[in-house]
């Protein structure tokens, strides 16, 4: 199974999961509940697969966001984006006519190959596009050629 459909069933569950517990479909906008708790924003993603290189490149869309707010964590061999935007307290809710900028918790994972180590993971952030570059193979499963003697 290719990196990117292990990918896609991986997200997938977390879609369904969250949406059974939130009592509702699954989607990349905010959602509110009942009483108007709002559902964890998911940033969207994009994911390139190198394999000349050997690497994998994921890039998060995170507009409005400074890097200083985001966490990226290993755990179990998933890595873990997520942070909080929070909304301008100078602003007050009178005048608006349109509000579609969302604030609030967000949140993505993704399950990485077996054996890539913290160090080997790199990331940067530039004008809200979060780029984290990791090892499609580690060393150790790379195939090896044997020769037949």
């Amino acid at each position: 199974m290719s990196l990117v459909n292990f990918f896609n069933e991986f997200d997938q569950l977390f879609d369904e999961a969250f949406a059974r517990r939130a009592g509702g479909g699954s989607n990349n906008q905010l959602q509110h509940q009942p009483g108007n708790a709002p559902r964890a924003l998911r940033p969207k993603i994009d994911l390139h697969e190198d394999k000349d290189k050997n690497l994998v490149t994921a890039t998060f869309e995170l507009p409005g966001i400074n890097k200083q707010d985001v966490n990226i964590e290993v755990r179990n061999n998933v890595l873990s984006i997520s942070g909080e935007t929070k909304f301008s307290s100078d602003r007050d809710e009178k005048g608006y006519l349109v509000r579609e900028r969302r604030f609030g918790h967000f949140a993505r994972s993704l399950p990485l190959p077996e054996g890539v180590k913290p160090e080997e993971i790199k990331a940067s952030m530039d004008n809200g596009v979060l780029t984290v570059t990791f090892p499609r193979q580690t060393p150790e499963q790379l195939p090896k050629r044997i020769s037949v003697s």
